[in-house]
């Protein structure tokens, strides 16, 4: 099969044109005669890519004209779908693996149907980037770095050796090795085409990733936002994305940062802000003066974070700035100059007194920016830094369990407190004084709080923790490491604090792992290194380690004082995420910061503590050193930054991008047109899906006789589906694996070992802070065998209904599904034999993902839930009316019957299969089936 041209129109509006750059001359579909003004930027980059690829069954001249209705000032039609097709994928290696076994089992799929297995092959470009693996096992010391990709190497080789085979055997599949840096950092410094050029043709670059944080190059006018690693096989093989029009909010920008705020705090106030609003599916355009105030890694800082908000893209349009940025980044000229070309031509370049017709809109001052941060648990939980110590102390009984608790995966008692605030002024400034404090403020009356110091003895000196030690202080993840002037800032604060001799408590697990080898360039030029390695932010790594849960071990000492005496230490980390159980299963609270305040963080040792008031340590002279003394403005962030970053750094780091050290080209990988699966692989099985497909779908049948394998309540996340850390001994996972003969030290994380099934069935729901209403009072991955009265693992009675030849269902809350595009978050409770969930909302990806996997998305009419309808998750269910979808027929309600105790509830529920293509993945038992017989037919 030959891969299809990115051209297939029709040209019904007869947009085809010319467009000469620098004396050569290129074809586009040109938005210059559509008048296109009203219609947000992002959904002309929509626009452009449906004229190209309209085809009159798959893209149809319709849907175009829903887009110019749009621009023609109508409402448009948010119910109508759009297909869209990307130019790209790009993919990580945790998700990537299970990707590319799937790719792999239909290629086996293949031989067995008597077809040719190369049939399956990559349609358009997919880049894979290896950096979800490396985990902190090392730190605080100067071989920390070569110490963890040692050990990475040695845990994952046969990972690496499927990929490299995936990478010699499929085309158009590109590999970054270990140890380059983070997908969504290279994206944005290297990857990025902006406008590509090919086959004589220029048009936007639109890019779908298996990571949520895909959006990151939003901030860089690509259009990109994260699926399921299900719906990436997908649209690798050729399948456009279907997609429901979405609603575009407005959001308005404008001032400009006080001095002291961060782009840390700019996207965590932007991140509650928006979850306040409510954009879950809804593209989110920024637009206004404050747009062009706004420096590029500023929006990609922005942009990282809009599934923390819930959006599916945070885009910002092409302007000077990014232009820029591509010169900055070491891109060469002619890149440049096409983009700006096309661009101005096709309307989508910015302009800041422009304001499209949007949904809806919302607007920020960003002159009220204040340092801030976010938990103890959710993103949006935005905590000003004056208030962190009172809001820590409110958070810590609920932790505890010494306070009411709601039955759901997690109880928010201070969530008042951390969005009702009084107002802080923001920080004051001398301008004969280069050292500004963060903030002036009044601290609100300090609550009381549980004690618990505890004696433990580091090196050869006894020291006292109580709750809110700091276990973790953690630069890391894409979102604030592509952003010098936070880094920088953490730079020059650890600088001073060593200077004045301060240093890392001992019980504080400290590390650094940038998202580009860049970063440590700019730190080492600008001499800043020495100075974060005094206070043992040493380079662990490059990769998104603790932000994704690979933090590594606690230093041992605190780990035992947290068995021993239920210690609730604290995360400090400039990451994204901050869920339940994600960063380390002993670490209980979560704190997103800035870089320059995880190394103050470092410092104190402890959340309970006035970070802008009280004292961080003293000096050799005994007087006392505060935040203030040893922040730096933002005046002297810059002038480090205009010294040290130059572009030649960013073409040094990328030479060799795809080339790999000496470990990477040692690896020996398989070869053939089929993988050669090794059945006592423990990292890499053969997954069942396709076992025993027909070339024809069998038809789709009610459920009947179902039971509830778990109930659970509000923002249900990926993480507490589908864990991604450390794979504890005790779990039915770990005891799997140890029963190989896997050592515990090699258990490795749930994240690696997503290529067996194996492992990933057993932890299904077994997320050690997960809270399942069938077992109340209990955390973790139990629940309750119905057939029995019996209280099991998860995955033990999943096996027991299986064998008894009981269908399952999940009951959910709001949100459900909420963090990272985690396509485990499907498969797992697929193989476990779920076949509906029905919750009172979904994320956008997972309600997708379960799509992929055949599972059905069920949703509770407006103001109903499982509570109001009186439902405890112990009754039996029968769902009527999926046996009614057919070619054509997509009803858009089932009525869902449960029965237990002599009472019998009957309701509606919204079928939530938005488009004509979910109805057919469902039909056809999920994406992979369907993809295979559409190849099949093609190849007659």
């Amino acid at each position: 099969m030959t891969r299809p041209s990115q051209i297939s129109s029709r040209d019904s509006f007869r947009t085809r044109a010319e467009l000469e750059v620098d004396g050569l001359t290129y074809q586009v579909h040109s938005l210059a005669g559509l008048g296109v003004d009203a219609l947000p930027w992002s959904l002309r980059v929509v626009l452009e890519n449906l004229l190209r690829h309209e085809d009159g069954d798959r893209v149809t001249a319709e849907q175009v004209q829903l887009l110019l209705d749009w621009a023609g000032g109508h409402e448009p039609d948010h119910d109508a779908a759009l297909d869209l097709s990307p130019s790209r994928t790009f993919l990580h290696d945790t998700n990537g693996v299970p990707t590319v076994v799937d790719l792999a089992a239909m290629r086996h799929a293949m031989v067995e149907l008597g077809e040719d297995p190369a049939l399956v092959n990559p349609q358009i470009p997919a880049e894979l980037v290896i950096d979800h693996s490396v985990i902190a096992d090392v730190f605080g010391r100067s071989d920390a770095f070569a110490r963890n990709v040692e050990i990475e190497y040695s845990r994952n080789s046969e990972r690496y050796r499927f990929l490299k085979w995936g990478k010699e055997t499929l085309r158009d599949f590109a590999v970054v090795p270990p140890g380059t840096g983070i997908m969504h950092q290279i994206n944005a410094e290297y990857l990025s085409r902006v406008v590509t050029a090919e086959e004589g043709w220029l048009f936007p670059d639109v890019c779908l990733g298996t990571d949520s944080h895909t959006t990151m190059v939003n901030g860089m006018g690509v259009l990109a936002w994260g699926i399921g690693g299900i719906e990436a096989e997908a649209v690798m093989l050729g399948e456009s994305l279907s997609m429901r029009l979405p609603r575009v909010v407005g959001f308005r920008l404008h001032g400009d940062l006080p001095e002291g705020a961060t782009a840390t705090d700019l996207v965590l106030t932007i991140t509650e802000r928006l979850r306040q609003h409510g954009v879950v599916g809804k593209f989110v355009e920024f637009y206004g003066p404050g747009v062009s105030a706004t420096t590029l890694p500023d929006r990609l800082t922005i942009a990282n974070m809009s599934p923390e908000f819930g959006s599916t893209c945070a885009y910002f349009p092409i302007d000077a700035e990014t232009i820029r940025y591509l010169r900055f980044t070491g891109r060469d000229e002619t890149r440049v100059a096409l983009v700006e070309a096309y661009a101005r031509h096709q309307g989508l370049w910015f302009d800041p007194d422009h304001a499209p017709a949007y949904s809806e809109t919302v607007e920020l001052d960003l002159a009220t920016v204040v340092p801030s941060m976010a938990g103890p648990r959710r993103p949006q939980d935005r905590v000003l830094l004056t208030e962190a110590q009172p809001s820590f102390r409110r958070a810590l009984p609920d932790v505890l369990g010494l306070s009411p608790a709601q039955d759901g995966v997690t109880s928010r008692a201070d969530e008042a407190s951390a969005e009702s605030f009084p107002a802080s002024d923001p920080p004051a400034i001398d301008d004969d004084e280069p050292e500004p404090a963060p903030s002036h403020h009044v601290v609100t009356r300090l609550p009381d709080r549980p004690r618990r110091e505890v004696s433990v003895t580091l090196g050869d000196e006894r020291h006292t923790v109580d709750h809110g030690a700091v276990a973790i202080a953690a630069i890391t993840s894409c979102t604030n490491t592509s952003n010098p002037s936070v880094m920088v800032a953490a730079g020059l604060l650890a600088k001073r604090a060593a200077e004045r001799g301060l240093r890392s408590k001992p019980w504080v697990k400290t590390s650094l792992s940038p998202g580009s080898k860049v970063v440590t360039d700019y730190l080492t030029d600008a001499g800043l290194m020495p100075a974060l390695e005094q206070l043992g932010f040493h380079l662990t790594g490059y990769g998104c380690m603790t932000c994704i849960g690979a933090s590594g071990p606690l230093v041992p000492e605190i780990t035992e004082a947290v068995h021993e005496h239920d210690l609730s230490v604290v995360s400090v980390l400039s990451g994204n995420r901050n869920f339940d159980g994600r960063i380390n299963p002993d670490v209980r609270m979560n704190y997103l910061a800035s870089p320059p305040l995880v190394v103050a963080y470092a410092l104190a040792g402890t959340m309970d503590t006035d970070l802008v008031g009280d004292p961080l340590g003293h000096d050799h002279d005994g007087r006392p050193v505060r935040l203030a003394d040893i922040w730096p403005s933002s005046r002297e962030v810059q002038d480090v930054i205009d010294a040290t970053v130059e572009a030649n750094m960013f073409t040094r780091a990328y030479a060799d991008v795809f080339t790999g050290d000496e470990r990477w080209t040692a690896l020996d990988a398989p070869v053939g047109d089929t993988f050669a699966w090794d059945q006592d692989s423990t990292y890499l099985r053969r997954p069942p899906y396709l076992d025993g497909m027909t070339r024809e779908p069998a038809p789709l049948q009610d459920i009947a006789g179902a039971r509830v394998l778990v109930k659970l309540g509000d923002s249900v996340t990926t993480d507490h589906v589908s864990p991604a850390g450390a794979i504890p001994v005790h779990t039915p996972a770990g005891q799997y694996l140890t029963g190989l003969g896997v050592e515990r030290f090699q258990l490795n994380t749930y994240a690696s070992r997503r290529g067996n099934h194996e492992v990933m069935m057993r932890g299904c729901f077994a997320n050690v802070r997960l809270r399942n209403q069938l077992v109340p009072g209990v955390e973790g991955g139990s629940t309750r065998n119905q057939l029995t009265g019996e209280v099991q693992s998860v995955y033990d009675a999943a096996m027991a209904y299986r064998q008894a030849g009981v269908p399952l269902l999940v009951l959910g809350g709001k949100d459900y599904g909420s963090g990272s595009s985690r396509d485990w978050a499907a498969k797992g409770p697929a193989l476990l034999g779920v076949r509906a969930v029905l919750a009172e909302s979904f994320e956008r990806i997972h309600r997708s993902n379960l799509i992929g996997m055949g599972i059905v998305p069920l949703q509770f009419e407006p103001g109903e839930s499982a509570g109001s309808l009186g439902l405890t998750g112990h009754e039996t269910y029968a769902v009527d009316g999926l046996a009614d979808l057919g070619d054509g027929r997509r009803p858009e309600s089932v009525t869902v019957t449960a029965t237990g105790d002599g009472t019998t509830t009957s309701f509606r529920a919204r079928l939530r299969l938005d488009t004509e293509r979910d109805a057919a993945y469902v039909r056809h038992g999920g994406i992979t089936p369907y993809v295979l017989r559409r190849i099949l037919a093609e190849a007659g």
